[in-house]
């Protein structure tokens, strides 16, 4: 039983003190008694004021083994998507004489085009059209059981020629790709679907031979822009190509001439165009401000945008002790809470304490030095969770609510 359980009751209050102050107690236990009473109120009082006050935004740094990591990651993505965009062969094409041609799979459908004697006219033309068959082979007039799977339509046009020689002096063979069937891509997400083309937006398109990103999306119908919402985010296309995820920005290639991240596609590969967020990155701020609500990250970068396009503190405002909670969502609730010091800031010139803020940060500015960091959170907690996994409705009414939203 706690010293606080023992005066909350009455009952044991009035014992409590007959003993402490009656006579069957000697003067000497009685005042080592109340020293042990005053000793463990101190350090109850201690436990539950006074914890912790978060990580001062001075000392804090990111974890060496995440910036590592994470870097050790961009690198290994930048360097992969640089090899996609420069590659001069994959499982769809490869180049022959500095010229893309496409490689011949089973179902393709293709035509040969040749030329035999004739008294009348010389020579006489006959086309003959067929389909790779799975086992990636087809039957000709000379020959039987013919593979070509793997080949361009030009070296099938060499492979046919050799054949032909042994039954006809000087054959003249064409080999073209009528129909191709082979290989694809998914694409998915804000396309447009024309009205006067049945074959657009978002489905299974083919690849006819050396095909970047762009001009799949630019085959489909393009990407949608220009609504109230809707819009493709071009910054944060993905691709998924044998279970791997790469994030190519597009915005680049089609505004700033850096093609880089233009990749050139493969067999099997999907993409999927994003929807442009209403708000896209954002930060919360909350507390003893003028303005409270939710800012873009891009204009709030650090705490003292964040505050001050939110009007300012109020004459209330505890500046001393902002608290940056970062990363509410991804550790389960368990978010890391950062100190700052805006005094220091704006008093002292110290931007050591003007913290670079990330997306989803909550800049919150209290009225009183917060003790106990447990406490707090636990207050924040619905708020925060509203905030972090509120109903898709709300976001989208909130979101499209602009006296809401300070853009």
């Amino acid at each position: 039983m706690t010293i606080f359980m023992l005066f909350h009751d009455t009952a044991l209050r009035k014992s409590f003190f007959n003993i402490v102050g009656g006579t069957t107690m000697t003067f000497r236990v009685r005042r080592l008694l109340s020293l042990l009473i005053l000793i463990v109120s101190f350090f109850s009082i201690q436990s539950c004021t006074f914890e912790a006050p978060g990580i001062s935004v001075k000392t804090y740094r990111e974890p060496a083994i995440v910036l590592e990591e994470a870097d050790r990651q961009q690198k290994e993505m930048t360097e992969a998507i640089k090899q996609m965009s420069s590659t001069k062969e994959n499982s769809v094409f490869k180049e022959k004489n500095g010229v893309p041609e496409y490689i011949v799979g089973p179902g393709d459908v293709i035509s040969i085009n040749y030329w035999t004697p004739s008294r009348d006219e010389g020579f006489k033309q006959t086309v003959y059209t067929t389909t790779v068959r799975p086992d990636g082979k087809i039957s000709f007039i000379y020959a039987d059981d013919i593979k070509v799977v793997g080949y361009t339509a030009g070296e099938i046009d060499d492979i046919l020629t050799g054949l032909s020689q042994k039954y006809m002096r000087d054959p003249r063979i064409e080999v073209a790709v009528k129909e191709f069937k082979s290989k694809s891509v998914l694409l998915s997400g804000q396309i447009n679907s024309l009205l006067q083309s049945s074959n657009s937006g978002p489905g299974k398109y083919p690849l006819l031979g050396k095909t970047r990103v762009l001009d799949i999306i630019v085959t489909a119908g393009g990407y949608i822009s220009g609504k109230d919402t809707g819009n493709a985010d071009l910054r944060q296309v993905e691709l998924v190509r044998q279970g791997k995820r790469y994030s190519l920005n597009l915005y680049n290639a089609m505004f700033r001439g850096d093609v880089s991240d233009n990749v050139v596609l493969d067999n099997g590969d999907i993409i999927a165009v994003p929807e442009l967020p209403t708000y896209a990155e954002r930060v919360y701020v909350f507390g003893q401000v003028n303005s409270q609500g939710i800012l873009r990250l891009r204009d709030s970068q650090d705490l003292l945008n964040a505050i001050s396009l939110s009007g300012g503190t109020t004459p209330v405002a505890v500046k001393s002790d902002i608290k940056i909670i970062r990363e509410y969502k991804e550790r389960q609730g368990k978010p890391l809470i950062l100190s700052a010091n805006l005094d220091q800031i704006l008093l002292q010139g110290d931007l050591t304490q003007n913290i670079r803020l990330k997306d989803g940060d909550v800049v919150y500015v209290p009225r009183s030095v917060i003790g106990d960091i447990n406490e707090f959170i636990a207050i924040l907690a619905p708020s925060l969770d509203f905030l972090m996994y509120r109903p898709v409705e709300f976001r989208s009414n909130y979101m499209l609510d602009q006296s809401k939203l300070r853009w």
